[in-house]
């Protein structure tokens, strides 16, 4: 089993060498459950230094003696076991912007034939005695930081039970046959909570059923277990090894589930890549990133050209080699019938965000997140509200770069699900395939849905949508009463989830919230905990707008460049305002560094974007502060009409006036072929801000 976590540490690399680099470190930080004793008292950490240590497992003392193998300061230092069950524990510093990124990897193995389930089942435990290390070293590192909370292990346990309940509920666990079982454990502990793992789960369930259907056909899931062990077999051949990151650059198609599940299968980070970021971006977060190998579709050939320059080049899609560049197809004939060694990490994947203000940062997320121990908890938050269940036929048009569609690409293989993909969004291309494949779900960002109902009422009637069940939104607020009209035409099936790539989901609005209180974000999710603060970290009013702050097990640990989203009482800032209704549903206001001043009265530009999207010629709205003379700050206003209508600047003013209020109106009115977006649908204001 393999188990790694990464922190990053506000200290000098020197300062957290002298507090991580010993054994001895493990008994200081963790509870009383681990015991390290040296075998010569006294002998500081060095090259061959020996220990004895015991872990408490129920009642019994489980460990033996060790030798430090590797020790290199400031940099590296490892040991690994002697007697007793054999491990290797790693630990790895490297200075970054803001402090030292720590690394903290441990693999272990069970003896016998029934050995890979006893590593599972042994899996909760040693993981959270790991992450509690590593945090225990952190807070000590930066002077008694405060360390993550959590609550106490009886509830814990109570947690993951209901947690349980909610996945048997989806069939993501059902009973099976021994010797299937058996195949899953071992999928864990070769790969992890991964999509490797995921691979082999889907080709020991449900080997013959489609995982992805896309412009190339089906693929099952055998057929995506076996190809995936078989490029996974050419890379390492090619020189990709363990612990080397690998950048993607693909639209929705079977090679992004394949690449992932190939360098998951090494032992290798992914870094996700927007397929809306320009050539200049691409590079510059390749520099900081530094993947030894890029793959990317065919069409990007030109935007990648400086960032592959001295890093291998992979072609997702195509079906021979062009101009020396291999294709996953050719790796995959390559390595037919082999599969990877088994890695000594599970690897992680690096999603960037959106970059809609600045530079893209990166996000890394374990197999596994949470301060406490693996946790059901992410999973069981989206099936107790979002009723997607086994075998579901789902479309995924939300891109699977992104923390939305890759989030809703993994639960649909842990659902045994079919993911039917289409490159590009295309508004008509969705209705025929949900016509064509019967979907029951269908995963959009919210500009998606705009772009569906804006299609004539004559196209939309071509097209059978009734199996269409689930329409599940998030990405971005959802504008004016677009909800409404969405399900009046659609019918209830809309959810719409608000989160981000740092904290993952925070709230979740059924369509009875959405019908009752069209634009909201609904309500927390399970395990989570979301308080609106003002600048002090003191909690708001009800009714009154405060920063949100959320608290779940799904944070993610600090950017891979360094730096990190603000803390607070163990909850991590969105970025976002807000406000909750008497019923305790959120409504998210905008980012909290849009609201303007104007007048002396602060002004949040998604209640007037709100305001004129209500109108019936606006197809789109965005505003933006703008400076003012008389007001200091006042909105310009950019708007999209639909196609054969008109209205003028005066009669939106005039709404807003009447609706909300006289400083609240836009200084003016733009009108626009259409809104700036990246390629999930965000609006890019910076640009807005240049016109």
């Amino acid at each position: 089993m393999k188990i790694e976590h990464r922190v990053v540490v506000a200290a000098p690399i020197e300062d957290v060498w002298n507090i991580c680099a010993d054994p001895m470190a493990l008994a200081r930080y963790v509870d009383s459950g681990v015991r390290v004793t040296p075998a010569v008292p006294g002998r500081k950490p060095e090259l061959d230094a020996r220990y004895r240590i015991l872990v408490r497992v129920g009642g019994a003392l489980v460990g033996g003696d060790v030798i430090v193998v590797e020790c290199q300061p400031p940099w590296e230092f490892s040991w690994s076991s002697i007697t007793g069950v054999s491990h290797r524990v790693r630990l790895r510093l490297r200075p970054v912007p803001g402090g030292t990124a720590v690394t903290l990897r441990f693999t272990y193995d069970a003896p016998g034939a029934f050995g890979a389930i006893a590593d599972f089942a042994s899996y909760p435990a040693m993981w959270s005695t790991m992450k509690n290390a590593l945090h225990g070293m952190k807070a000590a590192a930066e002077g008694g930081a405060e360390m993550p909370g959590g609550r106490a292990l009886p509830q814990r346990l109570i947690d993951e039970v209901g947690h349980l309940g909610v996945l048997a509920r989806a069939g993501i666990v059902a009973p099976m046959r021994p010797d299937r079982l058996v195949r899953i454990a071992f999928a864990a502990r070769n790969w992890g909570l991964s999509p490797g793992a995921l691979a082999a789960v889907g080709e020991a369930r449900h080997p013959d059923r489609a995982a992805v259907v896309d412009g190339d056909g089906e693929l099952t899931y055998a057929e995506l277990d076996r190809q995936s062990s078989a490029i996974g077999s050419a890379l390492r051949e090619s020189g990709v090894g363990e612990g080397d990151a690998v950048a993607l650059l693909a639209r929705n198609h079977r090679g992004f589930l394949l690449a992932m599940s190939a360098a998951a299968k090494l032992g290798c980070d992914v870094l996700l890549l927007n397929t809306g970021f320009s050539g200049p971006q691409i590079a510059d977060v390749c520099r900081r990133e530094g993947p030894s190998a890029v793959i990317y579709d065919a069409e990007f050939g030109e935007l990648v050209a400086n960032a592959v320059i001295n890093r291998r080049q992979v072609i997702a899609d195509g079906i021979s080699d062009s101009a020396g560049v291999p294709t996953l197809t050719s790796l995959a004939a390559a390595g037919e019938g082999r599969s990877p060694a088994s890695p000594g990490r599970a690897g992680r994947i690096t999603i960037l965000t959106s970059g809609t203000t600045g530079t893209p940062k990166g996000a890394s997320r374990g197999a596994s997140s949470g301060a406490q121990g693996p946790t059901l908890e992410a999973p069981a938050a989206l099936l107790e509200r979002i009723p997607l269940r086994e075998g579901m036929r789902v479309g995924l048009a939300a891109p699977m770069f992104h923390a939305w569609g890759l989030s809703n690409l993994l639960l649909s293989q842990a659902l045994g699900a079919t993911v039917v993909c289409l490159r590009k969004f295309d508004p008509e291309g969705w209705l025929a395939a949900i016509d064509e494949y019967r979907l029951e779900a269908l995963v959009v960002v919210p500009v998606m849905l705009s772009r569906i109902l804006e299609l004539p009422e004559e196209t939309r009637g071509r097209y059978e949508t009734s199996s269409l069940r689930i329409v599940a939104a998030s990405g971005s607020a959802l504008p004016g009463d677009l909800s409404d009209r969405w399900m009046d035409t659609f019918g209830e099936n809309l959810y719409n989830l608000y989160g981000s790539t740092e904290v993952a989901n925070a709230t979740i609005a059924t369509p009875a919230d959405l019908r009752a209180a069209p634009g909201t974000a609904g309500r927390p999710t399970r395990g989570t905990t979301v308080k609106l603060l003002d600048d002090a970290g003191i909690e708001v009013p009800q009714g009154s707008v405060g920063r949100i702050f959320v608290g779940n097990s799904q944070l993610f640990e600090g950017y891979s460049g360094g730096g990190d989203k603000q803390r607070m009482h163990g909850m991590m800032a969105t970025g976002d305002v807000g406000r909750f209704d008497p019923a305790g549903r959120l409504f998210v206001e905008g980012r909290d560094d849009d609201m303007i001043v104007s007048g002396g009265e602060n002004v949040f530009p998604k209640e007037v974007e709100d305001t004129i999207a209500r109108h019936p010629a606006v197809a789109e709205v965005a505003a933006i502060g703008v400076e003012d003379e008389q007001f200091g700050q006042r909105l310009r206003a950019f708007v999209v009409l639909r196609d054969g209508t008109d209205v003028s600047a005066d009669e939106l003013k005039a709404r807003v006036k009447s609706e909300l209020a006289g400083y609240k109106v836009p200084r003016e009115i733009v009108f626009l072929d259409a809104l700036p977006r990246n390629a999930t649908g965000k609006v890019l204001r910076r640009e807005l801000a240049e016109s």
